[in-house]
């Protein structure tokens, strides 16, 4: 136990960058959505599955009665639930491509949510995980628990095209035989009643793009009817496009595992991939635009997305030319501090201290199962520019740690902690203690490409963030004004800079060509 609160502890103080703000559209509906709450989701009575085998075979045998002894409907999936004991197990379920939700499957919703706590688990423990696999799955060493044996005609892998059986109707009849017939859309006859799911995900920043709405990019949009589930992501313009056919009406859902192999967490269940609802609607699909104005958690969330989706699109050699952060990014947003963070626990940084237990508090539980790389603090933040600002931060210490690895960032950490509790709550101590240097140059590396990713967005003049601190984040921007770019910086910070004298050696080694700028601003900094 006390391994994990001393990790806790230290992502509580590691690498705080607080920072000081700096700062309609007509004809669009916001209203979708808008009125969905985003807490624990309410749940009502239980429900017969339509997708049950037995319940596919009736529906077969009151259609087709004289073909219903020829057709061998044998079981496409399995409805079953897990209970993983810990993290690693839950791990170990997602890594095997499984889509787990947190809820029950086959109960009416009373009020829709973005997370679910069954109460017979203990508050704080994994709660039971419902999915839907094939008949032939090798089940892990997980607790688990087999619900319903379910066929569904898309997922059959024999040929249905000569059976003679409309297995649409057939999936219509079932759901009325069960007692679900409201849940069906009525079909149209100008078209088919069964569409592909459909749509466009969009947010608004008022600062950028004449306030116009954008994609949301790149981000997971779920889909089920029952047991009956299709996924896509989104693309860079928001738009998404299921790949199977439904004709009753579905519940949609963000869930903030982006195509890009980072993931947004943390819903008051430890998950690493938050979920926002979108509620339910029609098989044709949803369009939604969120704003600063929507529900909070659904905002920050996708302004966190987009900034991490630019970030590490913008990483290529096209682009900035720098190194990406690591795949399987895990981003906290945590709307409690003000404070964000580049603790890359996730990826086997470490600090043991005794001296971290006054911090214990409130935020415990935080890190107790599923532990971040990033932290964003969004305390007294509604803006997208603040919150584009802070997540650039982050991800900029983020691409440090790919290149300086582990070992660097422990002493990175250790000196901000220690600087932290010797000076007060002082975020990176004043600079004398020893290995100021691993601070120094990670700090003036985030504040610079903060800045610039800041300025490039926005416009304006160049933002002066970190400039009040005793490091100099100055000193790269001087060079980027002269043609050292971002690339050429980020290329000498190697584990072996871990001073200013070690950065300015590394620059005059990489570029002699721009000595004279160099020695300038070595100089005047």
């Amino acid at each position: 136990m006390r391994g994990r609160i001393t990790i806790m502890l230290m992502a509580l103080v590691m690498m705080s960058c607080s920072k000081n703000a700096l700062f309609q559209e007509s004809g669009i509906d916001y209203s979708y959505g808008r009125k969905l709450s985003h807490e624990m989701i309410v749940l009502g009575n239980r429900l017969e599955n339509p997708y049950k085998t037995e319940n596919i075979e009736k529906a077969l045998k009151s259609l087709y009665p004289t073909k219903a002894d020829r057709v061998d409907v044998k079981p496409t999936n399995i409805y079953v639930r897990f209970l993983p004991a810990d993290e690693h197990e839950y791990d170990m379920l997602a890594a095997m491509g499984i889509e787990l939700v947190d809820h029950p499957l086959d109960y009416d919703v009373l009020v829709e949510g973005d997370w679910y706590h069954d109460p017979s688990v203990p508050e704080g423990n994994v709660t039971w995980q419902y999915a839907v696999v094939a008949p032939d799955f090798s089940f892990p060493p997980v607790r688990y628990e087999v619900i319903d044996e379910c066929y569904i005609a898309e997922n059959d892998k024999g040929t249905r095209a000569a059976d003679g059986i409309d297995w649409e109707e057939v999936e219509r009849r079932a759901f009325m035989l069960t007692g679900n017939g409201d849940r069906l859309e009525q079909p149209d006859t100008k078209g088919p009643s069964k569409v592909q799911p459909s749509g466009r995900i969009t947010i608004v920043d008022e600062n950028a793009s004449g306030g116009k709405p954008f994609g949301v990019a790149g981000v997971c949009v779920s889909c089920n009817s029952f047991v009956k589930f299709d996924k896509a992501y989104t693309d860079r313009d928001g738009y998404y496009t299921m790949k199977k056919s439904f004709t009753s009406k579905l519940r949609y859902r963000l869930v903030f595992k982006n195509e890009k192999n980072f993931s947004i967490g943390f819903n008051l269940v430890l998950l690493p991939a938050s979920v926002s609802t979108l509620g339910k609607s029609g098989p044709e699909g949803v369009n939604m635009t969120v704003t600063k104005d929507s529900e909070g958690k659904l905002f920050r969330r996708c302004v966190v997305n987009n900034a991490a989706y630019d970030y590490i699109s913008r990483c290529s050699s096209a682009d900035m030319g720098i190194e990406v952060p690591p795949s399987d990014l895990r981003i906290w947003i945590l709307n409690g501090m003000d404070a964000s963070s580049a603790v890359m626990l996730h990826h086997g940084t470490l600090l043991s201290s005794d001296k971290l237990g006054s911090f214990f508090g409130k935020f415990a539980s935080l890190l107790k199962v599923f532990m971040p790389d990033i932290t964003i603090g969004t305390k007294g933040i509604d803006s997208y520019s603040e919150i584009y600002s802070s997540t650039c931060h982050e991800l900029a210490h983020a691409s440090h740690f790919s290149k300086v690895g582990k070992s660097y960032w422990n002493n990175y950490i250790f000196y901000i902690v220690e600087s932290y509790l010797t000076t007060g709550g002082m975020t990176y101590g004043d600079g004398s203690a020893r290995g100021s240097g691993y601070c120094e140059i990670g700090e003036m590396w985030a504040y610079y490409l903060e800045s610039k990713m800041y300025k490039e967005r926005y416009g304006g003049s160049f933002p002066s963030f970190g400039t009040s601190f005793w490091f100099y984040p100055q000193i790269f921007r001087f060079l980027d004004d002269r043609g050292i770019s971002c690339s050429d910086i980020f290329n000498v910070l190697g584990p072996s800079v871990l001073s200013r004298d070690a950065l300015k050696s590394a620059l005059l080694s990489a570029y002699p060509a721009r000595r004279t700028s160099i020695e300038q601003v070595f100089s005047r900094y």
